[in-house]
């Protein structure tokens, strides 16, 4: 499908967050998928993945994650600059505050002609684990996290009882997480962690995939891209999305 392109910027509690819209041009209406960036926002490489995600039939929403910390249309560069600026803003962004960036775009996508009123949510990195934490909301029907940082760790901060995985209960829909061995930031015994807590929860639906792969592999910039993982972890997303969101 071609895809077209536009921007929205969302009223939320702790300000405007502007919100870039991909899905498909012309008439249509289109399952939803909430589209979390890494640190850096929606550079080239998240912008180009979340079209690849329209051009299935999907309207994609990728927002500015950290929209309170930065002026509108901040996009961080792919060095030591932009990796400082984008840890400093994750440490300083409460958990609770992506709840209501969540609420928000929700809202705002189902009154949208162009969408079924049905949403998934999807994310590289730190946008992994913002795409769990959205799966928290009880629209969310399905969720695509590769290689989410910091689930097994308290770096993002948040109150008592309020870290994602200690929410992991609440989430009703299906998740597919998806991580690669040879990642630093989320080591083998960080993994077992996540998945035997995942497993343990009652009702989670959910499947698992290692891969080979370095942190950051999906991302088609840089020494650590892997186009074939790439294309097997949108390949999976877009069965899993398939099957939950039409």
């Amino acid at each position: 499908m071609i895809v077209q392109s536009h921007i929205a910027d969302l009223s939320t509690p702790t300000g405007t967050m502007r919100t870039y819209v991909h899905r498909p041009a012309g008439e249509g209406r289109y399952p939803a998928i909430l589209f979390y960036s890494e640190i850096f926002q929606q550079t080239g490489p998240i912008e180009r993945a979340a079209r690849v995600m329209a051009g299935h039939g999907y309207a994609v929403l990728v927002p500015e994650v950290f929209h309170e910390l930065n002026p509108i249309g901040t996009v961080l560069g792919y060095d030591d600059a932009g990796r400082d600026k984008g840890n400093a803003d994750k440490a300083a962004k409460p958990v609770e505050s992506y709840d209501s960036d969540n609420k928000a775009l929700i809202e705002w996508v189902k009154q949208q002609p162009w969408c079924t009123g049905d949403v998934g949510a999807m994310g590289f990195c730190i946008g992994g684990h913002l795409a769990f934490r959205a799966a928290l909301q009880p629209e969310v029907k399905a969720t695509a996290c590769f290689y989410a940082t910091d689930l097994h760790t308290n770096t993002i901060p948040n109150q008592p009882g309020q870290h994602s995985m200690e929410r992991r209960n609440e989430i009703k829909g299906e998740l597919l997480m998806i991580w690669g061995k040879q990642d630093p930031h989320i080591p083998g015994e960080k993994r077992a962690e996540v998945y035997k807590a995942l497993n343990e929860t009652q009702g989670l639906v959910f499947t698992w995939h290692e891969f080979n792969g370095q942190h950051a592999f999906m991302r088609d910039e840089g020494e650590r891209y892997d186009p074939q993982l790439a294309m097997t972890g949108y390949q999976l997303a877009l069965q899993l999305f398939g099957r939950t969101l039409r």
